[in-house]
């Protein structure tokens, strides 16, 4: 490793490939642009989803006669709940959600979490199949401030996907706004 933390083999390889395709990398997609539309219809405007993670669970194997390692097998992988927080407002779509999960009527629904570009044009997208609310949060009351009120879904889930295509839209655009 460098000082940079950039492995010694590779520490030339960012300069390199813009100095044999005569092109930048791209920079990083902000993030505070986003959508998230569940079952065809684009649910409010959020200001924060978190929880778009997902990880391998492993399993210790030990090998007899082998004391030095213990192999690391990939079990399934196990996503974590998604939390959709959104300003307080007229409508209730959350929260008839969770409350109809509730009283036991159960109704999972997949979605996507679309990010956005300064223009509004999705670059990149995450699918989430067959989500449930687990949990509902409602807004802080304070009467000494003036604040917006915040209300916030947790839904578990069975996974997440990136589809090529997106992935595919993601790198295009990059190039093209390279180019401007």
């Amino acid at each position: 490793m460098t000082s940079t933390g950039i492995p010694l083999g590779l520490s030339w390889a960012p300069a390199a490939v813009g100095n044999w395709t005569g092109l930048r990398l791209p920079d990083p997609f902000p993030t505070f642009n986003f959508a998230v539309e569940v079952e065809g219809m684009l649910i409010g405007g959020f200001t924060e989803v978190s929880g778009l993670e997902s990880q391998i669970e492993m399993e210790s194997y030990r090998e007899g006669g082998v004391n030095g390692f213990v192999h690391q097998l990939p079990g399934g992988a196990s996503p974590s709940n998604l939390v959709l927080r959104q300003g307080l407002g007229a409508l209730s779509v959350l929260w008839n959600w969770y409350d109809n999960t509730a009283r036991g009527v159960i109704q999972r629904k997949s979605g996507t979490i679309a990010l956005l570009d300064r223009r509004q044009i999705p670059v990149m997208w995450w699918n989430f199949r067959n989500a449930l609310p687990v949990r509902w949060t409602g807004p802080t009351f304070n009467a000494t401030a003036d604040q917006v009120g915040f209300e916030s879904l947790e839904l578990v889930h069975e996974g997440l996907t990136k589809p090529l295509l997106g992935q595919a839209l993601a790198l295009g655009h990059g190039v093209v706004d390279m180019a401007r």
